[in-house]
């Protein structure tokens, strides 16, 4: 019988690197959910979601007006400490002279001295007083805390917010890091500089890093272990809270590879079929073999073939098994 012409590739050894993947969430060390620090209805907002806003930009303001007329007051109440105090200024250094020319007592000075120290302690409250005012003042502008894109804005004008109230967040896709949570069972193999790739859903390779963050505490709720890896990726790859598989490279070891082609399944078994010189004749052996990692475009074997044997690439779904092959050049 005629074999069927098929190529063969000879089953070699790879370097294959032994990993897990784990579900990442990206997280940004420069981003901040916005909330007020006081409490009144909201009068102006002036951004939009997506805007670009650069730090200490107006982003909203809280009616001000009451809080305007305390600064106004505490200062018309420093005014009249200041008065005060220069009058017992001036009253101090005449009563001094008279002491000196010994026309008043001691007594009537030391009094005098005393209300010059009760109005200079007077005026520097009423000072601090008003710097407390002006900078709770400020607190009624909502300034941008840094560079950075503003989020959603589910407020509206006219609205009673507090410190409670959540009015915007600003997030600066810079500084960006992996969230990983490794199993405890994994806890003695994790360390800093382990080799992870991020990757999508699609398998995409989206950044190569390394970890430099493992957790000395286990999560109570996941039971795993916080390991953090720095992301350097565009804000067009990766987002704020953005999940995404990771893949913690453990180590790397030699281990029999074959093309991806010459891999068939039936229900959950993989085969390969392997070209063998039967008295001179070659036979497609279907042999189920024990899959490994995929590495670029091979899959690592863990049991099954051997290195040196020839694994048929071309054909393969018309092959049955000790089907006559003719293997070609």
């Amino acid at each position: 019988m005629q074999g069927f012409p098929v190529q063969t590739v000879a089953v070699t050894m790879a370097p294959v690197p032994q990993s897990n993947e784990y579900v990442a969430t990206i997280k940004s060390r420069r981003s901040a959910t916005l909330q007020p620090q006081v409490s009144g209805p909201l009068t102006q907002i002036l951004v939009h979601s997506g805007d670009h806003v650069k730090a200490g930009q107006t982003l909203m303001t809280i009616d001000p007006r009451q809080q305007q007329a305390t600064v106004a007051a505490q200062a018309a109440t420093e005014r009249q400490k200041k008065a005060l105090f220069d009058y017992n200024t001036t009253e101090l250094d005449r009563q001094q002279k008279l002491l000196d020319a010994g026309v008043t007592s001691r007594s009537a000075f030391d009094q005098v001295q005393q209300a010059f120290q009760n109005a200079k302690a007077d005026y520097e409250a009423a000072g601090e007083s008003r710097k407390t005012q002006e900078q709770l003042l400020g607190y009624y502008t909502i300034r941008a805390p840094f560079d950075g894109i503003v989020g959603d804005i589910p407020v509206h004008i006219g609205d009673y917010v507090s410190p409670a109230t959540m009015l915007t967040t600003v997030d600066a896709n810079q500084d960006l890091e992996a969230y990983i949570y490794v199993p405890t069972e994994r806890s003695g193999e994790v360390h800093p500089g382990l080799s992870v790739e991020l990757t999508d859903n699609d398998g995409k390779l989206l950044e190569k890093s390394s970890v430099d963050f493992v957790s000395q505490q286990v999560d109570s709720t996941l039971q795993g272990i916080l390991v953090k890896a720095p992301v350097h990726a565009t804000s067009e790859v990766l987002r704020n809270a953005q999940m995404v598989k990771a893949r913690i490279i453990w180590s790397t070891r030699p281990m029999v590879v074959v093309p991806i082609l010459a891999v068939t399944r039936q229900g959950v078994q993989s085969f390969v079929f392997v070209a063998k010189n039967m008295g001179g004749h070659f036979m497609a052996v279907q042999t189920p073999v024990t899959l490994g990692d995929a590495v670029g475009n091979e899959y690592s074997i863990t049991s099954g073939v051997g290195v040196g044997d020839r694994v048929i690439t071309t054909g393969t779904q018309f092959l049955v098994n000790n089907m006559p092959v003719m293997p070609l050049s």
